[in-house]
């Protein structure tokens, strides 16, 4: 049976998730959603949906949908899910979980990567944040749980645009591109967005491209850290959840011309791209990368990298989160195509100098 798409959906409390997903569940698109509430009762989605406290609760839609309320563990529920769906008891195309607003979407994450149960149903697609473009920059500035939502994001959403200026708007959105530059950024009036932008991101897929903001790749090199996971597998790719030791064979690499550009605050959360033009030593590089892996982890909140690596005419792809790393070989490198080793790491107060260093050390000699 096909793996089940999962979607993510965080945000700071306030930031219109509810709004989103209930658009989402509302739209006429034809597909069975499960909407999953990881909620401790602050928000949840509608009292015409949810209006029971009890430990399972699991309804089915007017419209073929489904939502029940975690007051347990989320590995419990998706198995619970996954078996109800089986047995034809349940029937939904793809889950969406709404994390509470204060929550840090790392070990949701990590749930679909480090239980072998789940992994077998399930396939994340992506991180949805929407970040509350009013009160963001008191939001990022005091709490690290929104700062890691932004880190976290492979799309995000700014909500009550209508609220600030231009000129705020402008600010807040180059401030989340230093913070993750890899996630597209676009502003949503209540929730209003296409659903090919919210559904089959693939953000999680090694194979999908590298996206990068071309405006950050020339800015000077604000961040650190970078976490990234992707792990799945289906009919078509195989992705692979290692823990520090495992074998992978990418990394990008990015160095950035600096120049005297500063913010006004400095976040916790940020990212850096690397760049080589020469090819990784596979054996340095996973070395290397174990090493960080074991100490940064935790700080590492996304991580990606498209890389050339001795051995092979074939790009390697990495990427991860947190301690879970992953690779895989994708399509040939092209005859008019520069070999350029690219990786953007994103996460919180990571050494980029030693990381610099020491994939720098990891590069064929020339």
């Amino acid at each position: 049976m096909a793996l089940i798409p999962t979607t993510v959906l965080t945000g700071f409390l306030g930031a219109g998730k509810t709004t989103l997903l209930k658009r989402l569940l509302s739209e006429a698109h034809g597909m069975k959603i499960a909407v999953i509430e990881n909620e401790f009762g602050e928000e949840n989605i509608d009292t015409d949906i949810l209006k029971t406290e009890s430990k399972e609760q699991i309804l089915q839609m007017s419209n073929g949908c489904i939502c029940c309320t975690i007051r347990e563990d989320l590995r419990e529920t998706l198995q619970l899910l996954a078996a109800k769906r089986r047995k034809g008891l349940l029937a939904f195309d793809r889950v969406v979980i709404e994390t509470t607003g204060l929550a840090d979407p790392g070990p949701v994450v990590q749930t679909f990567f480090m239980d072998d149960e789940i992994a077998e149903s399930y396939l994340v697609d992506s991180i949805i944040t929407v970040v509350d473009a009013k009160h963001a920059p008191q939001q990022l500035d005091e709490r690290q749980e929104a700062r890691r939502q932004v880190g976290f994001a492979d799309q995000i959403f700014l909500s009550k645009t209508d609220l600030i200026s231009e000129q705020e708007k402008a600010a807040l959105i180059h401030r989340l591109k230093h913070m993750n530059p890899r996630a597209p950024i676009e502003a949503v009036h209540f929730g209003q967005v296409d659903l090919h932008k919210v559904l089959d991101l693939r953000g999680f897929n090694l194979n999908a491209k590298l996206e990068i903001d071309p405006d950050f790749m020339g800015d000077s090199g604000h961040g650190q850290h970078s976490q990234h996971h992707a792990h799945h597998h289906d009919d078509h790719d195989e992705h692979h959840a290692h823990d520090a030791h495992c074998t992978h064979e990418e990394h990008t690499h990015c160095q950035h011309p600096s120049h005297g550009h500063h913010h006004h605050h400095d976040d916790d959360v940020k990212s850096f791209v690397y760049r080589a033009t020469r090819p990784f030593d596979p054996a340095k590089l996973e070395d290397f990368l174990g090493a960080i892996v074991n100490i940064y982890g935790p700080r590492m909140l996304r991580y990606k990298g498209v890389l050339e690596m001795r051995g092979t005419e074939r790009k390697v792809i990495f990427q991860g989160v947190h301690q879970l790393m992953g690779s895989d070989l994708a399509a040939p490198w092209q005859a008019d195509e520069p070999r350029e080793s690219r990786m953007v790491f994103i996460g919180i107060d990571l050494p980029q100098d030693i990381l610099r260093q020491g994939l720098d050390s990891c590069l064929v000699p020339a």
